[in-house]
């Protein structure tokens, strides 16, 4: 008799939480701002990753359109680097973008002499790609991992800028 009371009672859980989930999906509002509700600025600048805006969460977002609010009052070769930073952005696939951040959270706990350290190793590996007229840094592949391990395919430190997606 208690084991048959305990079965009842598990499968009731198991259906009222499988109703809840249902319902949780059906219900379930549309995040804010639609692509269609920003503005025809926030548009232009983020027009890369329309494609997969209704995708983003709002966290995501939030923090793209505060860089698409501060992009007016960025130089322009500040606009241009973030324009290319968001297009290498949206080239990521989901995996490549989940690596990136993890190396980014990486980066950010090493302690800042070691930080630095990493930073100017990405600087002389840039500069170096810079001077051989046939390789851009875009078409190299990754430097050397000297100070800290880099998941594959994830995105060098200098193109970790862009929110957490």
């Amino acid at each position: 008799m208690a084991k048959t009371l305990v079965a009842v009672i598990i499968a009731l859980c198991l259906a009222f939480s499988a109703a809840a989930a249902q319902s949780a999906s059906k219900t379930k509002k549309p995040i804010k701002p639609a692509w269609s509700e920003l503005a025809p600025a926030q548009q232009k600048t983020l027009s890369v990753l329309a494609p997969e805006w209704d995708e983003m969460d709002s966290t995501r977002r939030k923090k793209w359109l505060e860089i698409a609010e501060r992009y007016p009052r960025m130089k322009p070769q500040e606009q241009e680097r973030l324009q290319k930073r968001m297009e290498a952005w949206a080239k990521l696939t989901p995996d490549q973008r989940r690596a990136a951040r993890e190396q980014y959270q990486r980066l950010q706990q090493l302690p800042p002499a070691k930080r630095r350290e990493v930073t100017t190793q990405w600087r002389n590996y840039q500069r170096s790609l810079a001077a051989q007229p046939d390789i851009s840094p875009s078409d190299a592949p990754p430097p050397p991992e000297a100070s800290i391990e880099a998941p594959a395919g994830a995105p060098a430190p200098a193109t970790l800028a862009p929110p957490a997606q």
